[in-house]
């Protein structure tokens, strides 16, 4: 479990075929072989490590799911590792259960933040609420806009400076992880309703 708030933004030193090496320093701080960490959002377990890097093992199911395969030397990845007992809670409960991406749609500048849009699809939609969590690649976000086609987030100054999410452009594919308290609502719901 994690928190999304991003510790380090590390980067690609080699990706081929499901081996994913990421150069990082912070996260390498009392982490151990298997391990969780949250790659742009994505609970990866740690196969190796040395002085400067993480490796992982990427299976088809995380290609499917997430922006990870479209991956190359150097880019920027969001990282954090997961909760501890001593952990304090910030952000939400984020899984690291990537469901799907989303594309960027828009950035624009209002006073010192910035609204970032994503565009999904319904079905994922339908999880999102004005005021409520969002994960997008990893970052704990609150959601203050919707429509039918999009939702927008507000990237406070911090967010900017620590995290990928302005190195985007419209039309990238970002993580998606929408509220895991929505979709226990909808079950229970739904369950109740068969009953």
């Amino acid at each position: 479990m994690f928190t999304g708030i991003i510790e380090e933004v590390g980067s690609v030193r080699h990706f081929e075929g499901g081996e994913l090496v990421i150069e990082c320093s912070t996260i390498l701080d009392d982490t151990r072989l298997g391990d969780s960490i949250a790659v742009n959002g994505v609970d990866l377990t740690v196969r190796a490590m040395d002085g400067d890097s993480l490796t992982f093992d990427l299976m088809p199911e995380t290609f499917r799911r997430s922006n990870l395969e479209g991956l190359a030397t150097g880019d920027a990845l969001n990282l954090e590792r997961s909760l501890t007992a001593a952990t304090r809670m910030s952000g939400h409960v984020v899984r690291g259960v990537v469901e799907t991406t989303c594309a960027l749609a828009s950035m624009t500048v209002e006073g010192d933040a910035i609204i970032a849009r994503y565009q999904t699809d319904p079905e994922h939609l339908r999880y999102i609420v004005t005021k409520g969590p969002v994960c997008v690649d990893g970052v704990s976000l609150t959601v203050v806009a919707k429509d039918a086609e999009s939702f927008s987030v507000s990237l406070v100054q911090y967010t900017q400076e620590h995290t990928n999410l302005t190195a985007r452009e419209p039309g990238d594919r970002v993580n998606l992880e929408t509220d895991i308290m929505a979709r226990y609502v909808e079950q229970l719901l739904e369950e109740r309703a068969t009953t």
